[in-house]
């Protein structure tokens, strides 16, 4: 099936969001699907590849930039902050109820990777989701995504920084993504392949501001998941090393009606090859079926 690609930028918090609207083409006012990139994701970086089956699958799909972030509006740039991400997610799913073009009404999410999280919390305080999907997600707890103990003086001291600098309108950044035994925010053994899913040309940078470091370590979605009441799709990598999955399993647990998709891969496979279009057409199905 055929689908175009719109412009539908929206507010949040009275900043402007980048938001692409896909629409298949001879579907009158289909469903609609809202997306939740990962941390300090661009729209433009592999979540295009979900929008268009989905699209050519039937169903509507949006996907913007958080705040701070892309073509989205706000300063500093590249700030990751969970609690600003989960706002936005929630003007995205406003914005995509009042949107002519679908039947806002049977709305659902997808998320991954720390954007798996942001689902868990926007559909627990939202009963009017109909359906999400969380793909290897970042929900908090004890084991999710520690930092190895060689860097934490560093991003301590990093964080001081930054909320120093913040005073006299600057920032202190650190980087989003380390290689092998190399410093950043992504610091498992194999978060460098991060960079094998940058499109050519991107303005994606390697920084996050430093201040936001208290909100991402005290940020848990888990605790919400016992209130996410319409149906849960949550997929594992049984070898994840970024987001080990003793978290994300006791998060679906938690939930009133999820099924657990486990897969024998690490973090960053889900996004390659036959995996990543078999399991574009998976979430497909569950979203024509719930939506």
């Amino acid at each position: 099936m055929a689908h175009q690609r719109l412009d539908r930028d929206f507010p949040s918090q009275g900043l402007r969001c980048a938001a692409w609207l896909y629409l298949p083409e001879g579907v009158a006012k289909p469903p609609i699907v809202v997306l939740a990139h990962g941390f300090s994701a661009y729209r433009d970086m592999i979540f295009p590849h979900y929008a268009e089956r989905f699209a050519d699958a039937g169903l509507a799909v949006l996907l913007f930039d958080y705040r701070n972030l892309g073509d989205s509006e706000g300063e500093p740039r590249d700030l990751v902050d969970p609690l600003r991400h989960v706002e936005d997610l929630q003007a995205a799913v406003a914005h995509a109820r009042g949107l002519d073009e679908v039947d806002g009404a049977r709305l659902g999410l997808f998320g991954s990777s720390f954007g798996g999280g942001h689902v868990i919390s926007a559909a627990a305080r939202d009963p009017g989701v109909r359906a999400i999907i969380s793909q290897v997600p970042f929900v908090g707890g004890a084991d999710s995504a520690q930092t190895p103990l060689r860097f934490r003086a560093r991003l301590a001291w990093s964080f001081f920084r930054d909320k120093l600098a913040a005073r006299f309108g600057g920032e202190y950044c650190v980087p989003a993504v380390g290689g092998p035994q190399e410093f950043g925010l992504l610091a498992s053994p194999d978060a460098h392949e991060f960079f094998e899913f940058l499109p050519e040309g991107t303005r994606w940078r390697n920084r996050v501001p430093a201040r936001v470091l208290p909100n991402i370590m005290a940020y848990s979605p888990m605790d919400a998941a016992d209130r996410v009441r319409c149906p849960a799709l949550m997929v594992l990598a049984q070898h994840d090393r970024l987001v080990p999955v003793s978290a994300p399993t006791q998060c679906a647990a938690r939930m009133t009606d999820c099924e657990l998709l486990s897969l024998d891969c690490e973090h960053f496979d889900v996004y390659r090859g036959e995996r990543l279009a078999e399991l574009s057409a998976r979430y497909a199905e569950f979203f024509r079926k719930h939506l």
